[in-house]
Order: structure tokens, then C-alpha cells, then sequence
């Protein structure tokens, strides 16, 4: 999401490269090329201007101390100003009471439903019971797209599709939630195209009858200043707890993330992107600022890493690599591992420094079709025992998957590069393989 603005802040960066010393002149000339960024980036210009009154305020008149450059200085003060926009910490997502109801309000088209749904199921994977409420009783298709995500994530769906009153479908849903021993009702209200009365004034009603816990605003981030806009409107009305950003895959320039916090002093609980139910992610606004700045996020990209990791799976996979015995069935539950985490174009940009490097590379979800294309044709035994693989096999495999021989032989010869990098690391002392200071 945050590309160009990456690269119009580094750029701005370089005014300071070879400076020993932070002075006005090279402050004013990076403060002002951070303004044109953000104002680029679609965030509002007072709010630009705020922000690097701040930053020029903080640069002024400090050293460089310690062997940290100019520009080191500079990104650190802009690091710690991006954090502080966004909302300085993560903010607490209340999940309490019985059950704990959450209303979830927004424009049309912006991904409330959808979220919803991503909501249920984050919520199921923290042992939570909830149950999603279709109070969308406009929209043709909302309770039919409710309920197609129910089944996939296999959360119940309350609905009443006769009944047009909202707050009572509302009412009794929480009701039906007592009554099953759902801990999390998850209410999808209506929205329209524009603010208007109508919406405004059902969804606070509803708010009235249930007394929610939370109550998140969705917004669609590629809408920018929009996006800002309608949630002054909202606030003005429900005083919502927190908002949430979907659609960050888009092709968005990032103003709204920068610019929501500010306006409404609500803090940015979710964000999402994508269509897949295990797209959903806390914001952390350090760790957003830190991707903004180039810098990675390799904290959420461990976390990831730990939600599929199995650690009986792992402590089998190691006697097994360092028995020299890992085969395609390992290589395929690995990949399986791997998709689970999420987009791989995300999760590579979470690297230091990858970002950059990967930014115009089209890196498809359906990169490993290929390759598992090719160990699903493969028998049982061939998978646990590669070296009977032999070229006639090797043509078969072909075949079946619908790639060529080159892609089935360059399979084989990748397979066998890595499994030679294992063995060679397995002759490693384990004393060489760990940091000092480590346990064993």
C-alpha cells in the first residue's frame, strides 16, 4: 500500500546523506520534501503540516552523537512521529461480557460483510464462540454472502430474511446467542452508497437496543480523504470505538491509515486485505510505521510464522533432516504452511529491505500451483523415496500435472540443491549454527 510514499520519504532521506551534522538548512529542505510525500500520499495538508512542524521540531538543533548519522536521526524522528499518527499502540479489542456484542457500521461496498466474516473466524482461532447476525435486511444478496461465509469458517448464522426490522432481528439475536452459549455476537448492519439519515439512524438505534461493546467503522482505505470524511460523519454519530481498513492490497496511496487517527481520535483496531477469511491482522502502528519507513516488520511476519506452526510436525521434520530423509511429502506440508501465512508479495515486503527489491515484481498467490501440480501426481511412495524418480517416472509426472519436462526437471534439480544445503548444515557443529549467548 505504502510503495510511493516509501520511496518519496527515502528520497527525502538523501538531503541529509553525508551531512555530519543536522542544521536548518538541511531540516527544512527534508521536512519540506516529507510534506510534498504525505500531501502525495493523499493525506490531508493540515495535517501534513502538523506532522512536520513536529518533526522539524524535534530535529532542531540535535547532534549527531554515537556514530548515528544525520539521516539515521531523521528517520528515527520520523519513525516515532508516524507511530504517534497512527496511534502510538496497539489498542485493546474488548471482547468482554455475555455475550460481548460487536456492531459493525460502514458505507456500502466497503467490505463490512466480508470483514465480518474475518472477524468470526479470527475471533474462533482466539477460542472464542461467535455467532454473525445478518442485520443487512436491504442489500439482495447480504444474508445469502453471510451465510456462505458462516459455512466456511463453520460459524452459525442468525437471520431473519421475513422480518424487516433490524433492531429486533438485533434483539434476538443476542437472545439466540444466551440460549447456545455464544460468548461474541458479530452484528452486519446495512450501508449506502452515501451517508445518509436513513442508515444513520437505524444503526444507532440499533446501538441503543444492544449496547455493544465495540463498535467498529469499516472503511475501504483506497478511498483516501473519503475514507476520512465518512468517518467524522459516523463518529459524529455512533462514537465509535475503533475503524477498521480493508482493502490494503489496493492500489491506495496510504492517506487514509495516516490521516483516520487524527481526525476522529479513534484509534485503527483492524485492518485486511483481500477476499480470504484468514486475512485479518491487529494494526500496530509502530510496526506500520516501520514498514512505511522500508524497515520491515519482521515481528508480525514471526507471528504468522508461529500461528501454523505445529511443533510435534517440526520436531519430526528435524529427526528427519538431520537423518538426510526429507522428502517431497515434507516439501509439500511445508508449502501448505507457508500459503496458510497469508500473501506471499506481503510477506516477503515484511523482510528488511525486501520491499524495495520486490515493489514492481508480480508475485502471484498461485505460485506454487506448479510445483504441487507436479507432487500430486506423484505415488505415495515416490513422494517418501525421490531417488526411484526415474525419467520414465519423470514423463509421467509431466503428463499428469500438465507442466513440461523442464519444469519437472528443474523441480528435481531444486529438491536436490536443498536437500544437499540440509546435509551440509547437518555436518555443522552446533556450536557454529548458534549465536553466542544462545542455549542450546
Amino acid at each position: 500500500m505504502f510503495n510511493n510514499l516509501t520511496e518519496r520519504l527515502e528520497s527525502a532521506f538523501k538531503n541529509l546523506k553525508g551531512e555530519s551534522r543536522i542544521n536548518d538548512l538541511n531540516i527544512a529542505n527534508t521536512v519540506k520534501d516529507i510534506r510534498r510525500a504525505l500531501i502525495d500520499a493523499d493525506v490531508n495538508y493540515k495535517i501534513a503540516k502538523d506532522f512536520t512542524d513536529r518533526v522539524k521540531e524535534k530535529a532542531t538543533g540535535e547532534k549527531v552523537i554515537n556514530a548515528i548519522s544525520p539521516g539515521q536521526l531523521m528517520v528515527k524522528i520520523v519513525q516515532d512521529e508516524l507511530t504517534e499518527l497512527m496511534g502510538g499502540t496497539e489498542a485493546k479489542f474488548d471482547v468482554t461480557g455475555n455475550p460481548a456484542v460487536i456492531l459493525i457500521a460502514g458505507l456500502q461496498g466497503s467490505g463490512k460483510t466480508t470483514f465480518s466474516g474475518k472477524l468470526a473466524n479470527y475471533l474462533k482461532n482466539q477460542k472464542k464462540s461467535p455467532l454473525l447476525v445478518a442485520a443487512d435486511i436491504y442489500r439482495p444478496a447480504a444474508i445469502d454472502q453471510l451465510k456462505i461465509l458462516g459455512e466456511q469458517i463453520k460459524v452459525d448464522v442468525y437471520s431473519e430474511p421475513e422480518t424487516k426490522d433490524a433492531v429486533a432481528i438485533a434483539q434476538n439475536a443476542i437472545k439466540e446467542a444466551k440460549a447456545k452459549n455464544k460468548n461474541v455476537v458479530i452484528i452486519d448492519t446495512a450501508g449506502r452508497l452515501a451517508v445518509d439519515e436513513v442508515m444513520m439512524a437505524e444503526v444507532a438505534d440499533i446501538k441503543a437496543a444492544v449496547n455493544p461493546t465495540e463498535i467498529l467503522f469499516v472503511v475501504d482505505s483506497m478511498t483516501g480523504q473519503d475514507a476520512v470524511n465518512t468517518a467524522k460523519a459516523f463518529n459524529d454519530r455512533l462514537n465509535f470505538s475503533g475503524v477498521v481498513l480493508t482493502k490494503l492490497d489496493g492500489d491506495t496511496r496510504g492517506g487514509a491509515a495516516l490521516s483516520i487517527q487524527y481526525t476522529v481520535n479513534k484509534p485503527i483496531k483492524f485492518v485486511s486485505s483481500g477476499e480470504k477469511l484468514d486475512t485479518l491482522d491487529v494494526f500496530y502502528p509502530e510496526r506500520m510505521a516501520q514498514r512505511i519507513l522500508g524497515m520491515g516488520d519482521i515481528t508480525s511476519l514471526v507471528e504468522k510464522a508461529q500461528a501454523q506452526f505445529d511443533e510435534e510436525q517440526a520436531k519430526k521434520l528435524e529427526k528427519k533432516i538431520r537423518k538426510n530423509q526429507f522428502d517431497f511429502q515434507d516439501f509439500y506440508d511445508q508449502l501448505q504452511q507457508i500459503k496458510k501465512m497469508g500473501n506471499l508479495k506481503d510477506l516477503m515486503g515484511m523482510i528488511p529491505g525486501m520491499g524495495k527489491a520486490i515493489k514492481d515484481i508480480d508475485i502471484s498467490d498461485d505460485a506454487f500451483k506448479g510445483v504441487e501440480a507436479v507432487i500430486n501426481s506423484m505415488t505415495p511412495y515416490e513422494r517418501a523415496n525421490p531417488d526411484v524418480i526415474s525419467q520414465s517416472r519423470r514423463n509421467r509426472l509431466a503428463k499428469g500435472s500438465g507442466k513440461t519436462m523442464e519444469d519437472v526437471n528443474a523441480l528435481m534439480k531444486q529438491f536436490e540443491q536443498m536437500k544437499q544445503m540440509m546435509k551440509t548444515m547437518n555436518k555443522m557443529p552446533m556450536s557454529g549454527m548458534r549465536m553466542p549467548g544462545m542455549k542450546r
